[in-house]
């Protein structure tokens, strides 16, 4: 885990066999693609579900360059290690780089003290049992108490001066405190090592598989320079340390020192991380509780971003407006859109579809009510965010997955230029598995004359 990455051009005939070899049903959702609608995976609004035994053939172009990643659309099955990266190539990009490393970031919890389907019951009964986070917290987890040990190092616990929770928050920035938070499948207690040589210049695409976590990303020793988020480019900019909610991707280019440096993913509010070693010289491992001073540096903000000129929406006035209230209630763990709950086996009962035509400018208001990070998710179309609460972003940059603070307010457009049944939802496992969803829904054509 993660999966085996699959690869190809822009442009490119894409096709899968799915081969579904579990005891349930499952699909395959292309997380961030602009394909067509009956490719998208989504049980019951874009496809049937592939049955036990069963397979599937999907086929489409691959329309856009870029890091995205693949996983299944049903239940909690990607909170099990379901998913992959998905890698477009530009093929007319120069490759300004000379190294590459995939980075994917996840939380687990399977088999270590619960499933996710336990997980998501107790939550739904009121909560976490207390009893398992007290086990959780103290790390008695059967056969796992020495890799447990990292779960709060002394470093986050009692974090040095300048190094804190991006903001009061950030402590709910999910609902469910983690055993274990990976990076590309391993604990920090046996980290991955991305080799390359002093002075090459990488290319890092970052990947937020995880469930319910934000994850602030450093590399000690460096400063990270964004070049793309969610597949699309940006103008370049420089920071320290960056926020991704699930679902997020960002590419980074950083010209790489002589040593071996950490490579860092701290759990928001969780005082927990995962772990990475970027080395490019012989040195001890970083320790596990490494907390590099670039954690307390110039934090990404969303509004730092601007599209790159060519692939800019138009900023012109809407022809249609839709507004999408988040609410939800963490004592009995409803989450909703509208105060409406999606029906996973019967999506059009119980929810107001969005209505569009092909052709019109959208407009979404994405408000959200709660004190939960929500990181939203839009299928089958990349938004330009146009406002964030007051401040207008007239080059906004391009996303299909924005992470909606507690009390914010975003306005985002895109082209009704794929016709389908869309689904936009909050992209944590837990609060989208609660309901949290509702459906864009093309309309035929209007006469014309």
């Amino acid at each position: 885990m993660p999966g085996r990455v699959v690869r190809c051009s822009a442009g490119d005939q894409l096709e899968v066999d799915v081969v579904n070899r579990l005891p349930e049903p499952t699909t395959v959702h292309w997380h961030g693609l602009r394909l067509r609608n009956d490719m998208d995976g989504v049980p019951n609004l874009t496809q049937p579900s592939i049955g036990e035994g069963e397979s599937m053939r999907y086929s489409f172009v691959a329309p856009d360059p870029g890091t995205y990643w693949f996983h299944p659309h049903v239940g909690l099955q990607r909170e099990r290690g379901l998913f992959s990266p998905l890698i477009i190539d530009d093929p007319r990009e120069a490759g300004d780089y000379d190294v590459e490393f995939i980075v994917v970031l996840d939380d687990w919890i399977d088999d270590a003290g619960a499933t996710p389907d336990q997980v998501l019951t107790q939550l739904r009964s009121g909560g976490m049992d207390a009893r398992f986070q007290t086990a959780v917290q103290a790390g008695q987890i059967a056969d796992r108490s020495q890799a447990w040990q990292y779960h709060v190092p002394e470093s986050l616990a009692n974090p040095p001066a300048g190094i804190a929770p991006v903001s009061a928050a950030s402590r709910l920035a999910g609902s469910v405190d983690f055993p274990f938070y990976l990076l590309n499948g391993r604990l920090p207690t046996a980290p991955e090592t991305l080799r390359a040589k002093p002075g090459q210049r990488a290319r890092i695409r970052l990947i937020n598989a995880a469930g319910a976590t934000v994850f602030r990303v450093a590399l000690g020793g460096h400063r990270l320079t964004v070049t793309h988020t969610d597949g699309f480019p940006v103008e370049p900019i420089t920071v320290d340390t960056l926020q991704l909610g699930s679902g997020e991707r960002y590419d980074l280019l950083v010209t790489l020192d002589d040593g071996a440096f950490p490579l860092v993913a701290v759990a928001e509010g969780k005082r927990a991380q995962a772990l990475g070693v970027v080395r490019t010289a012989a040195g001890p491992v970083p320790p596990t509780s490494s907390a590099p001073r670039e954690l307390a540096g110039r934090l990404l903000a969303l509004a730092d971003l601007r599209s790159a000129p060519d692939v800019r929406l138009d900023d012109r006035k809407p022809d249609v407006s839709h507004s999408l209230y988040l609410t939800g209630d963490m004592s009995t763990f409803e989450w909703r859109i509208n105060a409406e709950t999606y029906n996973h086996h019967r999506p059009f009962d119980g929810i107001t579809p969005m209505p569009l035509h092909e052709g019109q400018h959208v407009r979404l208001e994405v408000i959200n009510q709660t004190p939960m990070y929500h990181p939203m998710h839009l299928h089958g179309h990349t938004f330009a965010i146009r406002t964030i609460d007051n401040t207008n972003v007239p080059t906004g940059t391009r996303k299909d997955t924005v992470m909606v603070a507690p009390g914010e307010r975003l306005l985002v457009d895109f082209t009704a230029d794929n016709p389908g049944q869309w689904l936009m939802h909050c992209h944590n496992a837990y609060h989208m598995a609660a309901g949290m969803a509702s459906v864009l829904s093309y309309l035929p054509s209007r006469p014309t004359g």
